[in-house]
């Protein structure tokens, strides 16, 4: 069930803000801050500790994900059209985990450099991605694939 006309330039979900940047203004707004209104420093050793986790699990969710497209030979790039909707691997746990593992490398940066009033916007920095990126693309995916989609969101978390 296909309600999008291709050759209108219209089958893509219409993001207009690539994902990454907003993770990257949040984090550059919270080092802006950090700089403004300094905060006491974490101590190293745990929050390096909790940093390395987050990076792994960032790797190990965006690798897989993107695995997952190159194998059904659709983008995973949010300004081009989907051609098969992925459900399999993380996507049974969250509709999202590429934007989770975006979060996740976030955190893990933010803890390692120690910049935590980008942690502090982490909320907002989600917010924005919520609002700007994935309304956009799950009226795409619905309007693109209908029922499936309507299905496996009633099935699945938009987070976790």
């Amino acid at each position: 069930m296909e309600n999008i006309n291709p050759s209108s330039g219209s089958d893509h979900p219409n993001v207009r803000i690539p994902p990454p940047l907003i993770y990257v203004a949040g984090f550059i707004f919270g080092l802006w801050l950090g700089r403004a209104v300094p905060v006491p420093a974490l101590s190293k050793t745990p929050s390096h500790i909790a940093a390395v986790v987050c990076l792994a699990l960032w790797a190990i969710v965006e690798a897989w994900s993107i695995g997952l497209f190159r194998r059904a030979h659709t983008s995973f790039l949010p300004i081009r059209s989907a051609t098969t909707l992925i459900i399999s691997g993380p996507y049974r746990v969250t509709r999202n985990p590429m934007y989770m593992g975006l979060a996740c490398m976030y955190v893990g940066l933010g803890l390692w450099f120690d910049v935590l009033w980008a942690l502090v916007l982490l909320p907002f920095v989600l917010v924005a991605i919520q609002y700007y990126v994935i309304v956009r693309e799950e009226d795409y995916l619905e309007r693109k694939f209908g029922d499936e989609y309507r299905q496996y969101k009633a099935r699945v978390r938009r987070w976790l």
